[in-house]
């Protein structure tokens, strides 16, 4: 449909007006939120993250048309909470303790919300009970980000934490950040490793599909 296409379109281009425009259009043509979310905004977020992923899209393109496919967001969410429409999950991501860097953790919280996530954002900073206190209020995976290689510990410090109190298995982990390889990712137990915003969206979009199995 042409509103859906102009929605994808804007998002692409990183048109913050032109997004909430189509959005506000696809709105009064009585199109289902549902339908405007994952044909509009989701698919065009998914397109930007295999662009960023092929470098044929760097930080800024993926910054503005992470802020595009917000203001459109702004628009459709209330829809989207009056009709019913459950979230991908929930996830919440966070800078760990000692670590203040926030550009890669608020790109993966605006995919996260553009994929249909619910995504708890727990700023910079944060120590490891903080993340213990998400799971407890149910989130469903906890992304974590370091820039500095003095804080990988409190990756680990996190998981020992949830493990000492009996949450590890309800949770999945994914890490990602400058100084963070796989191999760390592997050795603290981490359920995945992320080199960027996209792969933590597909990522999380596979926990979730297995969701219901035994994690």
């Amino acid at each position: 449909m042409e509103q859906l296409t102009q929605i994808y379109d804007c998002i692409l281009e990183g048109d913050m007006a032109g997004t909430s425009e189509a959005v506000q259009a696809a709105i009064d043509a009585g199109l289902p939120a549902g339908q405007i979310m994952n044909e509009g905004m989701i698919a065009a977020m998914a397109e930007v993250g295999r662009l960023f992923e092929e470098g044929e899209y760097f930080v800024p393109e993926m910054l503005i048309a992470a802020r595009a496919m917000k203001a459109g967001l702004a628009l459709i969410q209330p829809l989207l909470v009056d009709s019913g429409i459950e979230p991908a999950g929930k996830i919440a991501v966070g800078t760990v303790k000692g670590d203040l860097h926030d550009i890669g953790k608020n790109i993966v919280v605006t995919m996260m919300q553009g994929s249909g996530f619910e995504v708890v954002d727990l700023g910079v900073d944060c120590p490891a009970e903080k993340f213990i206190t998400a799971v407890e209020n149910g989130a469903q995976i906890i992304g974590m980000s370091a820039i500095l290689t003095t804080t990988l510990n409190q990756m680990d410090r996190v998981i020992r934490l949830l493990e000492e109190k009996g949450l590890r298995k309800q949770v999945k982990i994914l890490v990602g950040g400058a100084s963070v390889t796989e191999q760390f990712a592997n050795d603290i137990g981490a359920d995945g490793y992320c080199d960027d915003a996209g792969s933590g969206v597909i990522m999380s979009r596979q926990f979730m599909e297995e969701k219901g199995k035994a994690w």
